[in-house]
């Protein structure tokens, strides 16, 4: 069965609603909180976990191990090249206050930059004791194309507050990217692909307050996305109808965010549940070129399969939705435009694009070795945008692939993530990340 030819007519408004309100009626069940400590009397009440298992720099200190072996009447001295299944496990404690730097340097490929060259870095770190604090997160991701006059930087931070009383999201870009559109709506082809060549600063940052004792946050946030020097060097699709050629666009706005995370690690999932909603009112009086607003609604879910193992089954779904007026062409919802930059695997950045945005991804994860430096992960997706001037969703992308991950730090949880992904009429390609993709 061929899934992207398939119109589905009962993809309407009401019938939206009712499949995600049965969807996340599910998301609060059987949702126990990952226990990020273990027997924690037996350690210091300001550090985070002991954790047995390997990453990348105990591999770099226990692989090529030189040792030495003094015996009458010969002295023994050799290399010693252990196989990974039989490195021993190692044990360490986090203190609060200390940061955890997961760097990763390396010259990869990804469909929307071609070859690149990257240096991927996260920093983990507690700002209170880890019994009542969640672990904060700072990714920082400078990217230069090397077959593209394309540059990258993301910083996407996640930083929690002494006794998780405040949360702090944030998600700032720089980009100079010359990059393929390929029209609005589901039924357009890959072989129309349209060259644009622009750059781009994204400033999105909220702060949200613990409700109660719960693990409900609520509050505010300022929203920015301006994309300036935009100039067409291509044709085939309907960009400049829809831009009316503008040369720079601002979207400026306010944003009345809720959350609830019970993750105490969000570098790596593990029986907990994720509901983000975020709406987004864009006003010229902020600097908008014109009013329009956007629902942002998300979740995710994770569930450990067994108590003997760290085989993870888990499950995203994205929701996002514009209204009220007609925003630019690229903050329209799109492939890959999600806060990670992650949705859609197996097609290239902004392969789709329309007034809304529906995404389901699940995810198997799963050990490869004993110890925990190797793992490996099975994948599915699917998306669909909405049709310009319609609300019908009319055709759906599906995708899948596999992937594999290299501890790299095991307190932290970080892990390389190298994934292969495919798609439809012969979209595929490896895609990279520092952290698992959701």
């Amino acid at each position: 069965m061929n899934l992207g030819n398939i119109e589905y007519q009962i993809f309407r408004p009401k019938r939206i609603i009712e499949i995600i309100i049965i969807f996340y009626s599910i998301f609060f069940s059987s949702d126990a909180n990952a226990q990020f400590v273990k027997s924690e009397s037996a350690i210091p009440k300001d550090s985070l976990i002991t954790y047995e298992q390997l990453d990348i720099k105990d591999v770099l200190k226990e692989l090529f191990e030189i040792r030495h072996h003094a015996a009458l009447p010969i002295e023994d001295t050799a290399i010693v090249i252990l196989p990974l299944s039989v490195l021993p496990k190692k044990s360490e404690v986090l203190k609060s206050g200390k940061v955890l730097v997961a760097v990763f340097p390396a010259v990869g490929y990804a469909l929307q930059t071609g070859t690149t060259a990257v240096i991927a870095t996260n920093l983990s770190f507690l700002r209170g004791k880890s019994d009542s604090t969640n672990l904060s997160t700072i990714s920082i991701n400078p990217i230069k194309s090397l077959d593209h006059n394309q540059f990258l930087l993301n910083i996407i931070s996640n930083v929690w507050s002494n006794k998780n009383k405040f949360v702090f999201l944030g998600d700032w870009r720089a980009y100079k990217y010359p990059t393929y559109t390929y029209g609005l709506g589901g039924h357009t082809a890959i072989d129309n692909a349209n060259l644009i060549n622009y750059s781009y600063i994204r400033v999105y940052q909220e702060a949200l307050k613990k409700i109660g004792s719960s693990k409900f946050y609520s509050g505010l946030g300022y929203n920015l996305d301006y994309h300036f020097d935009i100039k067409e060097e291509g044709s085939g699709t309907n960009f400049q109808e829809y831009n009316a050629n503008a040369r720079t666009t601002v979207s400026s706005g306010l944003s009345l965010n809720f959350l609830y995370d019970s993750r105490k690690n969000s570098n790596y999932g593990n029986e907990a549940s994720v509901f983000n909603f975020s709406y987004r009112y864009n006003s010229k009086y902020m600097g908008s070129n014109q009013n329009w607003q956007s629902v942002y609604l998300e979740f995710k879910k994770y569930i450990k399969l067994s108590k003997k193992s760290d085989n993870v089954l888990a499950f995203w779904n994205l929701n996002w939705f514009t209204f009220g007026g007609n925003p630019p062409y690229f903050d329209l919802p799109s492939t890959g435009w999600d806060v990670n930059s992650n949705s859609g695997r197996g097609y290239i950045q902004g392969r789709l694009r329309g007034p809304a945005f529906l995404y389901f991804e699940s995810e198997y994860r799963f050990r490869l070795t004993k110890n925990g430096l190797l793992g490996g992960v099975v994948f599915a997706n699917a998306e669909s945008v909405s049709e310009l001037g319609s609300v019908r969703f009319e055709k759906i992308l599906p995708a899948a692939g596999f992937g594999f991950r290299v501890k790299l730090n095991k307190i932290s949880g970080v892990r390389l993530a190298v994934d292969y992904g495919f798609g439809e009429n012969g979209s595929q390609g490896f895609f990279f990340n520092v952290s698992e993709v959701f």
